[in-house]
């Protein structure tokens, strides 16, 4: 005998309405093991901003106009350094622009190394496309001078205009990076670890720390770790182990830990994501959602006199259609405990658009319904 599954079904239609369909609805997949150098890192062992103020010169008309007092001043400064001697006002500064140059020290980086950084514009020009950097010492926030950078600027994408003012631009011309454009003059020697390190969790959780405190214990066979707080881990370094640091740092790195994740619900409305985590839950609720579409139609009737007639004209009358609809929703009880993964595989079939379904992730929150942080971008 076929038994019918009229709820069930009325139940999954439901449930279609009350979230995104597939192409809109991003689930985040179950947490799997990770390693542990890849959500966290040894304290001490972080890059360090540098920064420089400098030149680019060689643009073909597209630098900083005279209006940009500060980059006149800079050629001046500049040109006097090699003897050169100009008045001010004689200054053009159309194919030199003022930049701040910006980069990332790595750590453990050696004397010699090169490393990558972003070029700027600070004043009004166009594009820095062709452009070079003059030599430019970066400094760290202690004002100590780390780097010198110098070289070909790249730039992702140009700006050309014509003599009326229009023109075509693509991506930021007034921004590039220079590959390998810093030589590191100075190294920044990490504090001696002495018999304990601390390993700082990318995402601070209790529970991922107590994990990672278990795997890393197991990993050496002795107690030596233990969890201070959400984000810190404090490892004890075995004796046998201080002569080889490098070794040890290595070992616990490859410890894999499963780490834990907060219930959320991320709503992009501006490009229509939702992302939906794995932990979100549904309290037993009654849930509807409808929509009413109002149609309005414009046309115009032409009425015209009969043939022959004396003094007809020609009359324009408008006319206008208005139908409204309203979508017939039914009400259903969402049980207890239901999961996103529920929902999902019962929404594949139907969907709403996202401005809905964020109308709808608030409506459940608000009433208490919705067990999760609702993150909106």
């Amino acid at each position: 005998m076929n038994k019918k599954r009229i709820p069930a079904r009325a139940s999954a239609a439901l449930l279609a309405l009350l979230l995104v369909a597939a192409p809109l609805v991003r689930l985040a997949p179950e947490a799997d093991a990770a390693r542990l150098k890849d959500i966290a890192n040894v304290g001490g062992t972080r890059a360090n901003p540098v920064i420089g103020y400098g030149l680019v010169v060689g643009l073909n008309g597209t630098g900083d106009t005279d209006t940009s007092a500060f980059t006149m001043q800079s050629v001046m400064s500049m040109l006097q350094k090699f003897g050169v001697s100009v008045p001010l006002s004689k200054i053009k500064t159309k194919n030199a622009a003022a930049v701040m140059i910006t980069g990332d020290l790595p750590s453990f980086s050696k004397q010699g190394w090169r490393m990558d950084v972003m070029i700027s514009s600070m004043g009004d020009a166009s594009s820095l496309e062709g452009g070079t950097l003059l030599m430019t010492p970066m400094m760290a926030a202690n004002g100590d001078v780390f780097a010198v950078a110098q070289g070909p600027v790249l730039v992702g994408g140009f700006a050309v205009s014509g003599a009326s003012g229009s023109g075509v631009q693509k991506n930021h011309p007034t921004v590039g990076r220079i590959p390998g454009g810093a030589v590191i003059e100075r190294e920044i020697v990490p504090p001696e670890p002495g018999e304990s390190i601390k390993v700082l969790l990318s995402a601070p959780d209790f529970a991922t720390a107590s994990r990672a405190a278990a795997a890393i214990n197991e990993k050496l066979g002795e107690p030596a770790a233990h969890a201070s707080d959400s984000s810190e881990i404090q490892v004890r370094i075995p004796a046998k182990d201080r002569a080889a640091l490098v070794d040890f740092l290595a070992r616990i790195g490859d410890c894999e830990v499963t780490p834990d994740t907060v219930a959320r619900v991320v709503v992009n409305e501006k490009t229509g994501t939702v992302v939906i985590g794995q932990n979100v839950r549904i309290s037993t609720v009654a849930l509807a959602h409808g929509a009413l579409n109002i149609v309005i139609k414009e046309k115009s009737e032409v009425s015209q006199p009969a043939p022959l007639s004396q003094g007809g004209q020609t009359v324009v009358t408008p006319k206008s259609d208005v139908k409204v609809t309203e979508d017939k929703v039914k009400v259903a009880l969402m049980q207890k405990g239901t999961t996103i993964a529920d929902l999902v595989d019962a929404l594949n079939k139907l969907g709403v658009t996202p401005r809905d379904l964020i109308a709808i992730m608030q409506a459940l929150k608000e009433a208490g319904a919705l067990q999760a942080d609702l993150a909106l971008m």
